[in-house]
């Protein structure tokens, strides 16, 4: 049995942790719950509405609109978790010159501000004189113009996000092939089972670990974009309408429409969201992740 003292020195060491939690995550939470069931007024002050902001935006076609766009980027992001894969496969090979000068190239995108990123990317899929469309033109392909059509703004936002999150992905799938052991390699050199029966058989059984955390991070990180579409897709261009994801609806709600009360229920639903779509996939994860 633990004696009293030491239950007090345990509560001690946990409480700057506790309280950080409390303060910055648990109180926000509740905060934001409250405001969700209120109408701001216009001079200041909240009125107690219940679930009626839950029940105009589920009764807003603008709303499913928006979730799907938010989906569908979600996918097409996690599309780039393959290529991921193979980036860090390739930098994983044994004796390669300038392996730190690669992983430095790679890394780039997740430590360069987003402010960049969006603008750099809106001259490339620039409709008139974007570098994408002049490559494309070269091969008698009339580029479209990416951020001003709804039909590919979505599409072209996802490229760059897939491109940002490429070098943070592949350091997390190196790190995880590194601590694959060699000798099951080894075995099944002697085997006779070569470079690609290996990386299907091994390789990827053994990364499902690291997988799964890319996958899951992947998707919450793309679940909530709102830098690419504000940087990218202007205000009043008709391309919004098919790339305007969920939290940039909470920031039009809630910061060019002054409805916090709207914008609360617009993130419990994004919580919501991810905490249902996260749940689901540690559900599954017991299917086809591998812990040796």
């Amino acid at each position: 049995m633990h004696s009293k003292r030491e239950w007090a020195w345990g509560y001690l060491l946990i409480a700057p942790m506790a309280l950080g939690l409390a303060v910055f995550y648990l109180w926000p939470i509740a905060q934001t719950l409250y405001l969700s069931m209120t109408e701001s007024g216009v001079f200041g002050g909240y009125t107690w509405v219940g679930t009626a902001n839950f029940a105009e935006l589920f009764g807003d076609e603008e709303m499913y609109g928006t979730l799907g766009n938010t989906m569908l980027y979600s996918v097409l992001v996690l599309a780039g978790v393959p290529l991921s894969i193979v980036v860090a496969a390739l930098l994983n090979v044994p004796g390669l010159r300038g392996l730190s000068v690669y992983r430095t190239l790679y890394f780039l995108p997740v430590v360069t501000m987003p402010a960049a990123i969006g603008l750099t990317w809106s001259y490339l899929f620039n409709g008139e004189f974007g570098a994408i469309n002049h490559l494309l033109g070269t091969i008698g392909i009339d580029g479209p113009y990416w951020l001003g059509d709804e039909r590919f703004a979505i599409y072209a936002i996802a490229i760059v996000g897939i491109w940002s999150s490429i070098g943070y992905n592949a350091v997390l799938f190196l790190a995880g092939l590194q601590g694959i052991p060699r000798h099951f390699y080894e075995a099944a050199e002697i085997d006779g089972a070569g470079r690609m029966r290996q990386f299907f058989s091994i390789t990827l059984p053994l990364l499902t670990p690291t997988t799964f955390f890319v996958i899951v991070i992947t998707m919450i990180n793309a679940l909530q974009v709102f830098d690419l579409v504000y940087l990218m897709v202007d205000a009043g261009s008709p391309a919004l309408a098919g790339s305007r994801t969920i939290v940039y609806l909470f920031y039009q709600t809630g910061f060019v429409q002054n409805q916090r009360g709207m914008a609360a229920a617009i993130a419990v639903i994004l919580l919501a969201l991810i905490l249902v779509l996260t749940a689901i996939q540690f559900r599954l994860q017991k299917k086809w992740v591998h812990y040796e």
